[in-house]
């Protein structure tokens, strides 16, 4: 198993954000996350990546465990995340931001194969790559941030909400590059609001509310269950 939580529980301050969650991602997989605003999806990925500490539990990364370990010392172990809202570094080009990506890298022949690859997935990119990001559209600078993490060669790319502010055909092609991404072989975490695209393109998928795994099973047997087409689908 690529990535296991085991029983995590995050705080902040005095409210506990996560009750004891349990999750697996095994290599290969694209595993989604879905859940309402404020049901500790993004609490989940910062557990993950090492941004928060935990209160109690454990995290695995490819067979170490990682709980104490901090997000820049994860981050060179292979698990990447490309957080919520973006973040891009504004004042830098596109290149200087993938640039970014790979700064803990000395490969160099190999950091060019993954530019190649990078505006292979994001032509967009290629077009505007002297272009300062902070003037970009939030779905080019979403998908900067993707590249960006690209450039890491994580072994384990976790996407927290790719598709926030973004109009609905953008939507659309950002989750038909992350399926292109998970075909050439880098495992997924996908936490996110729009249900129907995350779980068609997830292996398998897990419902979070208010802090807690609810349900788990494959994409699409989530998309075919009755209670979870009401709650995040508007289908009855």
């Amino acid at each position: 198993m690529l990535l296991k939580l085991e029983d995590v529980v995050l705080n902040y301050g005095k409210i506990e954000a996560l009750h004891g969650i349990s999750l697996e991602v095994a290599e290969g997989e694209v595993v989604a996350l879905i859940g309402a605003n404020g049901a500790g999806k993004t609490s989940t990925m910062r557990a993950i990546s090492g941004v928060r500490g935990l209160h109690s539990g454990t995290i695995t990364f490819n067979g170490e465990d990682v709980t104490k370990l901090r997000a820049d010392q994860r981050m060179r172990k292979g698990l990447c995340l490309t957080p919520e809202g973006r973040g891009v570094f504004p004042g830098m080009t596109v290149t200087e931001n993938l640039d970014m990506g790979a700064y803990t890298r000395r490969d160099k022949s190999g950091i060019a194969e993954d530019f190649e690859r990078v505006f292979g997935l994001f032509p967009r990119l290629l077009e505007r790559k002297k272009q300062i990001a902070g003037t970009m559209s939030g779905g080019e600078q979403q998908m900067l941030a993707i590249g960006r993490s690209l450039m890491s060669r994580p072994k384990l790319l976790l996407l927290d909400e790719p598709s926030m502010g973004l109009a609905p055909m953008l939507i659309q092609q950002i989750f038909s590059i992350i399926g292109e991404i998970a075909e050439q072989g880098t495992t997924i975490l996908v936490v996110e609001q729009n249900a129907k695209q995350a779980l068609s393109r997830a292996d398998r998928a897990y419902v979070l509310e208010t802090g807690q795994i609810v349900k788990t099973g494959s994409g699409t047997a989530l998309l075919d269950d009755p209670s979870v087409r009401e709650a995040y689908l508007g289908v009855a």
